[in-house]
Order: structure tokens, then C-alpha cells, then sequence
């Protein structure tokens, strides 16, 4: 098989969440246990970190990745969707995933991939892990799917799990109520594995406590440990790095953080416990040099686009995979800090979420353009303005993602600001990311 014929067999042969949504969904570890049974339990045959959460764990994952990095270790990371190709979900310091190891795998397991009738998400995660055995990685940072207690890759055995904020995403297979969805999460927490919660949420913090407790696993509050504040600058349209005032359990200091977004304030606490925590087992290379410099060159370091990401300057134009009620709060709070004379969206979403509480978060004052992913869970983007007209939002509809964006860099002046996101497959097609 080319490699070409390697993804048509796994994006049709096998259901796709990222493209078709619930009927690709599988609550159920067998699939995944069995596949990696087949493949000699490769999961166990390396060190790893599990990272949960709603919001803010892609972000987390390549930044841990790019510390472990910076402190020489071999480092593999797993993190999903991909935005460009297929081969971004599969790194080994920072380098993809080589396209005949791919097509290799796929080969290699293709009777028993067909027997069995995974998920492409269960395949890709026996892919992962299959790669990171062969390849003898140090550590490996493991992104959650969906969930936690479900997910494929909730097989592994990890050093230390981690779960960022939780809030209402995926409801329908997680649960419709923000303790239903942490006790989803909660269940990465394996017996005896000490276990780092990002953000404290005073309404789901007993799920957590009690889920550590019947675990008896060790159970550190990051924000309760570590005082994180953004050191705001005047180049607001200029900078694609953040700075941020640390205080807690060493000597305050200032670091310098390679992704943008105020948001990171919510997710920086919990890598920095991270890195004590796994330092204290013995870890010993995570120096502070090593944390500042992984942090400050996280993008260049593992390749993560798409968050509070500039594309140009004069007119602004920032792209954020933020899609839910959550991080479109926090994508709306930001805009407001630029100074800009028009603010053009342009804005796209997925059809099985429901998308009214979102629609009633962004700007009034916006110029809209309303367009669809090429995916089939895309919403139509005519359904999309119509239920934004009746929330007060106006524009026009221009399908294609990258003839709206091109609309927007055409009418805009040098003094404007454009944001492109609504969803992380909008994000996906923009074509100079």
C-alpha cells in the first residue's frame, strides 16, 4: 500500500469521529485492549503522562512535551485532532510520525484491523503506541480523545495524570452536568498514581477528592500550589509569546511562554506541578533551565498551531481552536484588550453540539462571515448565520473557509482585526497556518 492508500483505508474504511461525530464513538476500552494485545502490549513497554480535561490539555501536552525535550529526554506525544495531516497526531521529539512507518503498521496489522473493525481513533492509538515502543522513548505525553474513563487510551499504566479545567463539551456521550463530565475525566486516575488537577473548581472538586481517595492516589490542587498572572505588554499585536509572573513553591520568577492566549494562565499551574512532581520521582534533568527554555520555544519545539495563533499584523489577523462555551468566553475577553477600528469574524462549527449559549458570547458589533469545514459533521454554514441573526449577529455567508478568509483580508483595513475559529477543523483550513 502507498501512503496515500494507507489514509483512504483509515479515514473510510475505519469511522472517524473527527469527520462523522457519534457514530464513530465507541464507550468501550475492548476494542483498544484487544488491538494492543495483538500488537504485544506496546503501552507498557514505556514511561508515560496522562492529560485529561476539557479545555487547555493540547496545549498542556506540547508544552510538557517540550520540556522533556528540553531536558534530553527522547520524548513521544500523542495529541488529537490533527489540523493539517494526518501524521501531527504522533511525534517523537517534536518530529512527526515517518509516513511508511504508517503505512508499515497498517500493513503489517491489516487482517486483523479488518477482523476487528476499530475506530480509526482505537487504530491510531495502538499506531501511537506501537511507535513509541519500537522507537524506546523516555516518555511519552498522552493526550485524552474524549472523556477519560472510556477513552483508548486509558490502558496505559502513567507515571503521574493530569487533568486541566473541565467544562460542558461532548454532553451528549459525557454526561449533561459539569460533575457528570469530571467524573468522566476522573477516571484516568490509576491506583497509586499521583494525580495533578490544573484548575480548582470549587462545584466538581469533591469528585476528584473522593475518585483520589478510593485510588489512593496522592492529589495536588496546581493553582492552590502556584500563583500564575499574565505580565500584560504593549505589543498586543505584535508578539506571539506571552510572559507571566509565577509565585508558589519556589522563589517567584518570571517566565517566558511560546503560545499566546490569556488562557494558558488556567493550564500553566498545573504543568509547572507536573514538572515538580515528576522531578520528585526522580526525573532529575527537569531543571529550571530546562522548564524555561521548553516553555518559552513550546510551538517550534513540538509543532502546536492554532492557539491564539498570529498570521499578520496590519490587518490582525489570530486564529484559536477555542469551540466551546468555555474557551469562546475566553476568545471573546481577549479581543476585547485590541485596539482595532473593525472587528471582521470569521466563524465556522460543528452540527452535534448545541451552539446557543457560544452564539450568545461573541460581539454584536462584528462584521460576520459565516462558513463550514470540509467535514461531513460540519454545520451549513446558511443554518449557522440563521440561528446567529436570531441572536442579533450579522454578516454573510461565504462557505468555504478560505474564501471567507480572503473576503476578510480583502475589505479589511490596515487598522482591523479578523478572527478565524469556531471550531478546530475552521482553524484546520487555513491555508497558511
Amino acid at each position: 500500500m502507498t501512503y496515500q492508500e494507507t489514509l483512504d483505508y483509515l479515514f473510510n474504511a475505519l469511522p472517524m469521529f473527527q469527520r462523522v461525530g457519534a457514530a464513530a464513538y465507541k464507550a468501550d476500552l475492548t476494542n483498544t485492549i484487544a488491538l494492543c494485545s495483538h500488537l504485544g502490549n506496546p503501552q507498557n513497554l514505556f514511561k508515560s503522562i496522562h492529560v485529561a480535561g476539557t479545555n487547555g490539555k493540547g496545549s498542556t501536552s506540547h508544552s510538557l512535551a517540550a520540556v522533556f525535550q528540553a531536558a534530553g529526554y527522547k520524548t513521544g506525544l500523542y495529541t488529537s485532532p490533527h489540523l493539517k495531516s494526518f501524521t501531527e497526531r504522533i511525534r517523537i521529539d517534536g518530529k512527526e510520525i515517518n509516513k511508511d512507518d504508517v503505512v508499515q503498521f497498517v500493513t503489517a496489522h491489516k487482517n486483523f484491523l479488518d477482523q476487528l473493525q476499530p475506530s480509526f481513533f482505537e487504530m491510531t492509538v495502538g499506531l501511537a503506541f506501537w511507535y513509541f515502543a519500537m522507537k524506546a522513548v523516555d516518555i511519552a505525553i498522552i493526550e485524552v480523545g474524549m472523556g477519560g474513563r472510556l477513552d483508548s487510551t486509558n490502558v496505559i499504566s502513567p507515571e503521574l495524570c493530569l487533568i486541566t479545567n473541565i467544562g460542558l463539551d461532548h454532553t451528549q456521550f459525557l454526561g449533561n452536568t459539569l460533575s457528570l463530565i469530571a467524573g468522566e475525566k476522573a477516571g484516568i486516575i490509576k491506583e497509586g498514581v499521583p494525580v495533578v488537577i490544573s484548575h480548582t473548581q470549587n462545584e466538581i472538586q469533591s469528585v476528584f477528592l473522593q475518585k483520589a481517595a478510593a485510588m489512593q492516589s496522592k492529589l495536588i490542587f496546581a493553582d492552590q500550589e502556584w500563583q500564575v498572572s499574565k505580565i500584560e505588554e504593549n505589543n498586543l499585536d505584535k508578539s506571539q509569546n506571552s510572559r507571566f509572573q509565577v509565585r508558589g513553591r519556589e522563589k517567584d520568577f518570571e517566565l517566558e511562554f511560546g503560545l499566546g492566549g490569556d488562557y494558558q494562565r488556567f493550564n500553566l499551574p498545573g504543568i509547572l506541578e507536573t514538572v515538580v512532581q515528576m522531578r520528585n520521582k526522580g526525573w532529575n534533568n527537569l531543571s529550571r533551565e530546562a522548564l524555561l527554555l521548553g516553555l518559552a520555544g513550546v510551538s517550534e519545539q513540538t509543532g502546536l498551531k492554532g492557539r491564539w495563533q498570529i498570521l499578520q499584523t496590519r490587518p490582525l489577523i489570530i486564529a484559536d481552536t477555542g469551540h466551546n462555551e468555555a474557551g469562546i468566553l475566553e476568545v471573546v475577553n481577549q479581543l476585547k484588550k485590541y485596539p482595532y477600528s473593525r472587528l471582521w469574524m470569521v466563524v465556522g462549527m460543528v452540527q452535534d453540539k448545541d451552539i446557543s449559549k457560544v452564539l450568545d458570547l461573541l460581539p454584536s458589533e462584528a462584521n460576520y462571515l459565516f462558513c463550514q469545514p470540509k467535514l461531513p459533521r460540519a454545520l451549513d454554514a446558511q443554518i449557522l448565520a440563521n440561528k446567529a441573526r436570531e441572536k442579533g449577529l450579522k454578516g454573510q455567508v461565504i462557505s468555504e473557509v478560505s474564501d471567507a478568509l480572503e473576503f476578510a483580508r480583502k475589505n479589511a483595513s490596515a487598522d482591523d482585526l479578523i478572527f478565524i475559529g469556531g471550531s478546530t477543523f475552521v482553524v484546520a483550513e487555513i491555508k497558511d497556518l
